[in-house]
């Protein structure tokens, strides 16, 4: 039998969520439903889902925020907003944050269920098959396992989830070489398309968060065209 699929639903108004929540769950999906920021955050952190459905608008901790946070944990976890705004400002927003999609109330329950049924897709042919390498590469002061998926610097050790993990590996064996976003995206992503260079635009960020307690070590982005992984 086919396990459902999990959404966490971040939505504030008890009517609407609560309706939300037996269609998706009609629909064949199961569903978390937290009605605040801080509520959501605290069951992400106890719980496993495929997709994360987040009103932008909400008590205690806002969407956006919210999402901010979720990256932090796990960035493989797609996610997308619900808003009554139509503000071009915050759709911006939501993308740069890597949102797979953004929609705006009110909308009809069978679109939603659509999107979400379009990202999981989506997700599924990013999957990235863990390779076969089975090292420990030096990279600058860092230390990084292939297999167990940590990167140590010192005594501090940073577990990274299987795709951070796969492109670390790309962007070192690819090392001092200018690469192009969509080599980078093809290998690792297995897609080039605009939500998945979003993704990777995160996943970036994290790295460079990453390494940034050795200096010869610079991630440089030319506009563009794409990035080089610098080792000095």
């Amino acid at each position: 039998m086919e396990v459902k699929k999990h959404i966490l639903l971040a939505e504030d108004d008890s009517d609407f969520g609560g309706i939300l929540k037996q269609y998706l769950e009609i629909s064949g999906f199961q569903v978390t439903w937290a009605k605040d920021g801080e509520e959501a955050l605290g069951k992400f952190n106890k719980g496993v889902y495929s997709i994360c459905v987040l009103d932008v608008m909400m008590p205690k901790m806002d969407g956006f925020t919210l999402a901010e946070q979720i990256i932090e944990i796990n960035p493989e976890v797609p996610f997308l907003f619900l808003t009554a705004r139509k503000m071009k400002e915050d759709k911006i927003k939501g993308l740069k944050l890597g949102a797979d999609d953004y929609v705006v109330k009110p909308f009809e329950a069978d679109e939603l269920v659509l999107r979400i049924q379009n990202i999981l897709k989506r997700s599924q042919r990013q999957e990235y098959t863990q390779p076969v390498v089975d090292e420990v590469l030096e990279i600058g002061a860092y230390s990084f396992d292939t297999r167990r998926l940590i990167l140590t610097h010192g005594s501090t050790e940073q577990k990274l989830t299987q795709r951070e993990g796969a492109l670390v590996q790309f962007l070192y064996s690819h090392r001092n070489q200018l690469l192009r976003r969509e080599e980078i995206l093809k290998a690792v992503w297995n897609n080039d398309d605009f939500f998945s260079g979003r993704s990777m635009d995160v996943f970036i960020s994290k790295l460079r968060k990453y390494f940034k307690e050795d200096p010869s070590i610079r991630i440089e982005s030319i506009r563009g065209i794409g990035l080089e992984f610098k080792i000095s």
